[in-house]
């Protein structure tokens, strides 16, 4: 990931919460209608963050899980290499 892409992700990130408290902040409803939208954008909010990271905690454990079986499969084929068993002392 680039600088430059993490840099307009925490931008539009930051305008888009933003831009939903302020509208939050200046709708015409009463003072209660107003609590519970805000309460339910902050739900939002952390609800996204706890997913990004379910997200990339899965992401990560996969490409472990595939490195660690790429290598015992390069072990295993290291091991019983055909080619070296059909070698003749010559």
């Amino acid at each position: 990931m680039s600088t430059a892409f993490f840099v307009q992700s925490v931008l539009s990130f930051a305008i888009a919460l933003g831009a939903a408290a302020l509208s939050v902040v200046f709708l015409p409803v009463g003072g209660w209608v107003r609590a519970f939208l805000a309460l339910a954008l902050l739900y939002v909010v952390t609800s996204t963050f706890s997913l990004a990271k379910c997200v990339r905690d899965r992401q990560e454990a996969a490409s472990v899980v595939s490195r660690v079986d790429q290598a015992r499969l390069d072990r295993f084929l290291a091991e019983h290499d055909l080619l070296i068993g059909a070698k003749t002392d010559g």
